[in-house]
């Protein structure tokens, strides 16, 4: 029987050996190639990279060799690679995409294949159901070159995407305040690709790094899945508060989000790091341009908005909204509410690396550690407050779609509803201007239930609202 195949937010993921099979791999390979075909890229350059999960560099190479029988050149990643130093490869190279076999946050048992465009950003919406319909329904479609004619013939070469990137960094961040600074830092990768960068980049001076979690083992240990929020932090928020560190880094399983801690081993949400990093280049730095933002993520952005004077972009949850929208606004940032930001003068795509350098030189700039840094923010937009519950559901979605269309609420957590926005999934306005979302997983069987609020003792009262209007 043949598999369906179905683009999600960034791509394909699936179960491994189930349906995230080699045959459906070359299969996703020779769409993609076809896709970048009818895109008029025949013959142009691809880069290929893997994360480290089980697998990962056997199923690289089985879309090495099929890109290079479908006459592409390949530029394959030597080792696990972060997803923003994949990403900025394509620009480096001068290439017309990219394929990263990673399923990112996902549990151990998934893999996945992301794919990326020129710019080095996600492809949008069109761009994927184009690549889908392109997917051929059989194996034996593919066109496949043997890697190691592909390698003999040039047609795949093997590079290290570091020196690139590194250069990159170095033209957008002054590191050496940094490693002069003395920070104690720590940093946990998650098991993934992030491991080793901080301490290569940061290393040499009085700044001492860290890491935790920084071998490969593809069954994620003290952790459900290399997503860096809650509980899956809790690990390295007890050895980095064992550590007397000044602050938490944490790297997803690709390196494409940031989660921190504070210097009291306190996670802080996502959303705050979001409102920290929009200040930092506004304020600290004295930047200019506009803000690109999911629905779901926080509304201090609009108002750092309204104080800075400049425009703030929202989008569908996704970067494959936010990424042509900052390319579309020249936008000085981007960023989602799962932890990944994107800055101007870069790629137009999450760095997990990137965000965790800028909190660290805001830091230094300022002389303050994170929750210091988190009240002088909320001295400017005031407190915000945060909190989402992921819950598996079964049955159908339509039906729980039209409940909530139904619902029509007058309140919610105690707060009137303002409006009622359906960008992305069902949001509803609040009178404190905070907000209530609920959406269902693009990859996952699972319905997301988030909100923020300025009330600290109306965010659960509002999340089980929500689960309400859900019908859960």
């Amino acid at each position: 029987m043949v598999q369906t195949i179905k683009f999600g937010t960034d791509g394909w993921r699936g179960k491994i050996a189930e349906n995230y099979t080699f045959a459906n791999v070359r299969r996703c390979a020779q769409g993609f190639a076809n896709y970048l075909r009818a895109q008029g890229h025949a013959g142009k350059a691809v880069v290929v990279g893997h994360d480290k999960r089980f697998l990962g560099e056997q199923f690289a190479a089985a879309v090495s060799e099929v890109l290079a029988g479908n006459g592409f050149k390949v530029y394959l990643t030597e080792g696990p690679t972060p997803t923003p130093v994949i990403s900025y490869s394509v620009v480096a190279r001068q290439a017309v995409g990219a394929v990263n076999i990673t399923a990112s946050h996902n549990p151990p048992w998934d893999n996945g294949f992301k794919v990326r465009d020129r710019h080095g950003g996600a492809i949008p919406p069109d761009g994927l159901k184009d690549i889908e319909a392109r997917i051929p329904v059989d194996e034996s479609e593919a066109q496949r070159m043997p890697l190691a004619q592909a390698e003999a013939e040039g047609l795949v070469e093997r590079f290290d995407p570091a020196p690139d990137y590194i250069a990159q960094l170095e033209r957008l961040i002054d590191l050496q305040p940094i490693r002069d600074a003395g920070l104690k830092i720590m940093v946990d990768p998650m098991w993934g690709n992030g491991a080793g960068w901080f301490p290569r980049l940061l290393g040499g001076g009085k700044t001492e790094v860290v890491e935790i979690h920084n071998t490969r083992n593809p069954i994620f240990p003290e952790m459900s899945r290399p997503e860096p929020i809650p509980p899956n932090v809790d690990a390295g928020l007890k050895a980095s508060l064992e550590y007397g560190a000044d602050v938490l880094i944490i790297n997803d399983g690709d390196a494409d989000r940031l989660g921190v801690g504070d210097e009291h081993g306190h996670f802080v949400n996502q959303l705050r790091v979001y409102g920290l990093l929009a200040y930092y280049l506004l304020e600290v730095r004295g930047e200019r341009g506009p803000i690109v933002k999911t629905l779901s993520t926080t509304k201090m952005l609009n108002k750092l908005g309204e104080m800075y004077d400049v425009p703030v972009y929202e989008t569908g949850v996704g970067f494959k909204y936010v990424a042509p929208k900052m390319l579309e606004t020249n936008a000085l940032i981007g960023g989602e509410e799962s932890g990944g930001y994107a800055f101007r003068g870069h790629v137009p795509e999450r760095d997990g690396i990137l965000a965790g350098l800028y909190l660290l030189d805001m830091m230094v700039r300022l002389e303050r550690k994170p929750h210091e840094l988190l009240e002088l923010l909320f001295s400017k937009v005031g407190a915000h407050y945060y909190d989402r519950i992921d819950t598996p559901f079964q049955g159908d979605r339509q039906e729980k779609i039209e409940r909530i269309l139904a619902a029509n609420p007058k309140t919610i957590g105690g707060l009137r509803v303002t409006d009622f926005v359906t960008i992305d999934g069902y949001q509803f306005l609040l009178e404190d201007g905070g907000w209530l979302l609920i959406r269902f997983s693009g990859t996952e069987p699972i319905i997301r239930v988030y909100c923020e609020t300025t009330h600290e003792d109306k965010v659960q009262a509002i999340l089980q609202d929500g689960l309400k209007i859900a019908g859960i």
